[in-house]
């Protein structure tokens, strides 16, 4: 019994009509609910999390989206269509598990360059193909997207058989040309009768759309020609990456087919929130929090930055609220070597509870001050009527 999908709006909670802010929003909401790093007691975790990462990788992708919308899961999953009873590979042929991508279903059908092994199209099965992209996702601190990092990522990817180097023989053999189709891997046939004959495009049943037949598989594929594996692949993670960003690595999915190029690795990037730094872009903004003496008289403080703390005159006189900001000493940009700025917003703290000697200095300080004169307030204008 097939797997039944869940549709991708639904996984999201959104609309079909939905803008592109919206699923962004919808897809970091759910990451953060499912992401199995702050799931580890919830076993379903992960796989509700695997969940949305595909249903954001189509809806976030203009040209997936609309195949999705016009055909479901077929229009982005061809070997979706093929667990539905549609065409599936068989013995000596690449249809297994859904580990090799045999293309675009209705691409080979509206004429474009992705076919089901190239039945339909007229397309060389035996033509190297692309391997599929792969994806994954990496969980960093704030200072290492800020500054870049390497990141090592556990992915399971298909790579060529070491035992048949990808050919699916057993040592010593070669694949044949099927004789039934000539290595086309598609057969025509004809139906109805005079008038009302037909011709249709299948793909051949002795190969299973593959052009070659298979006497002696390799032991270890099964005649697949491929195995899927786990590996470690270190990623450089650039500084002033974002969090929900992609960093791909090319040529690091699965392997490609007759030759092919191998696809890509696509691992999105989670950016833990900081203690003290709140991100804007690539500048950070931070809370200095000083007393009303402080603020009136000025003080030298310790401020926090990505380089290690600073030392930082507030003036006197400086008010609630005011914001102070360091040049330069935000979050580098991508492919950049300029930063952003560090925006330093003041918190007078005003005590709460005070003894009667403080009381008795307030007064009689209070006795001597002078309001600061500024421009014309909104009610000046009536004191003065």
């Amino acid at each position: 019994m097939p797997e039944q999908k869940r549709d991708y709006y639904e996984v999201l909670g959104v609309q079909k009509g939905a803008t592109n802010d919206e699923i962004k929003k919808a897809f970091r909401q759910a990451a953060k609910k499912y992401h199995p790093d702050l799931n580890k007691d919830d076993p379903s975790a992960a796989e509700k999390f695997k969940e949305c990462n595909e249903a954001y990788s189509v809806l976030s992708d203009a040209d997936k989206r609309a195949k999705y919308d016009q055909f479901g899961f077929a229009g982005v999953d061809p070997n979706y269509a093929a667990s539905q009873g549609g065409y599936g590979g068989g013995a000596g042929g690449f249809g297994f598990d859904g580990d090799i991508d045999l293309g675009d279903i209705f691409s080979s059908f509206f004429g474009g360059s992705g076919g089901f092994g190239g039945f339909g199209g007229g397309r060389n099965p035996n033509a190297p193909q692309r391997g599929r992209d792969i994806q994954t996702t990496v969980t960093i601190s704030f200072e290492e997207a800020a500054k870049g990092c390497k990141k090592t990522v556990e992915v399971s990817k298909v790579e060529d058989c070491s035992k048949c180097h990808g050919t699916g023989c057993a040592e010593g053999t070669s694949p044949k040309t099927c004789t039934q189709c000539g290595g086309s891997g598609h057969i025509t046939v004809q139906q109805g009768s005079g008038f009302f004959q037909v011709s249709s495009t299948r793909p051949c049943p002795t190969c299973n759309g593959t052009g070659k037949i298979i006497d002696k598989p390799c032991t270890k594929c099964a005649g697949r020609g491929k195995v899927r594996r786990k590996t470690k692949v270190d990623i450089n993670i650039p500084a002033g990456i974002d969090n929900n960003q992609v960093v791909t690595a090319r040529g690091l999915g699965d392997a490609g087919i007759n030759g092919g190029p191998a696809g890509d690795l696509r691992v999105g990037v989670i950016v833990e929130d900081h203690k003290d730094f709140i991100r804007d872009g690539y500048d950070i903004h931070y809370e200095k929090h000083i007393s009303i003496v402080e603020a009136c008289l000025g003080v030298k403080v310790r401020i926090p930055t990505l380089d290690g703390d600073v030392e930082y005159s507030v003036p006197s006189g400086t008010q609630p609220n005011e914001v102070f900001r360091l040049k330069g000493k935000g979050i580098q940009r991508l492919n950049s070597v300029s930063r952003g700025d560090l925006y330093v917003h003041i918190v007078v703290d005003i005590p709460k509870s005070l003894t009667e000697e403080q009381k008795k200095l307030l007064k009689e300080f209070d006795k001597s001050y002078v309001a600061n004169k500024g421009k014309e307030g909104f009610f000046d204008k009536f004191k003065k009527k």
